[in-house]
């Protein structure tokens, strides 16, 4: 039957910045799909909290504190996730960070700290969990976050927007190379959702209004509304899908 395809009993993985936001909203849809989840981040009490959340939800859920941005926490991530599930059938890559300048004002400490956390950081994480996939012999699921700035741009984001170009690459990169090993590899692109790091707009009465006029569906983005696409992403249901960058944006790219 079709719907067993996105059951994800069984299944196990990462969530990184899985503690709010964004992550907060595909870890519940995992957990709520069947999945055994690790959750991510700097804030250990954030974690904690989540991860209390979902468990009353009957789902299994395990905080990690670690800063993806320095990646020798990288190793701890994975051993602590392979010592609690026994292995990793999928990883998503969320954690990221913003700076906002003006291109001609933008710091190189500013460009430094984004880069590293939004492009270095979730590479050399999927190498990691790639070669636990690649010694069991077991297929898996890659997804990264990109956005739908990989594409326009923005503005007073220039940084933010050159990471989220090179994971929309890096992501073909690793569902090329990784195919023969049946690594699928792909990435969610959301549009402007409502989040902690989107206040600045959201405030922005103007900008925000402005923002909102543009998208087709009339609003924007909630959490929840990357759970259905996480977990088809996750799932067997995506088995024939790999280097593609799915948009979740309200239909801004097509008006």
């Amino acid at each position: 039957m079709i719907l067993e395809k996105f059951s994800l009993k069984g299944r196990s993985g990462i969530v990184t910045g899985g503690g709010t936001g964004l992550g907060k909203g595909i870890t519940t849809a995992l957990v709520q799909a069947g999945a055994e989840v690790a959750i991510v981040g700097r804030r250990l009490e954030v974690l904690e909290k989540t991860a209390k959340e979902l468990s009353q939800q009957n789902g299994k859920v395990i905080p990690i504190k670690g800063d993806v941005s320095n990646l020798s926490n990288i190793k701890k991530i994975v051993d602590h996730s392979l010592e609690v599930f026994g292995k990793i059938d999928f990883l998503f890559n969320n954690a990221g960070t913003i700076r906002r300048a003006p291109c001609e004002e933008h710091s190189e400490e500013d460009w430094d700290i984004v880069l590293q956390t939004n492009l270095k950081a979730p590479f050399f994480l999927a190498q990691a969990v790639a070669r636990t996939m690649i010694a069991r012999k077991m297929k898996g699921k890659i997804i990264n976050t990109s956005s739908l700035i990989s594409v326009i741009g923005g503005k007073n984001i220039p940084s933010y927007s050159a990471s989220k170009g090179g994971i929309s690459q890096i992501t073909k990169s690793m569902a090329n190379e990784w195919a023969k090993y049946g690594i699928r590899v792909n990435a969610i692109g959301p549009g402007y959702f409502i989040t902690d790091v989107t206040q600045p707009l959201v405030k922005d009465k103007e900008r925000y209004a402005a923002i909102t006029a543009r998208i087709p569906l009339g609003r924007w983005g909630k959490p929840e509304d990357l759970g259905g696409i996480a977990v088809f992403l996750a799932s067997d249901a995506s088995d024939y899908l790999t280097g593609q960058i799915i948009f979740v944006d309200g239909g801004w790219l097509v008006c």
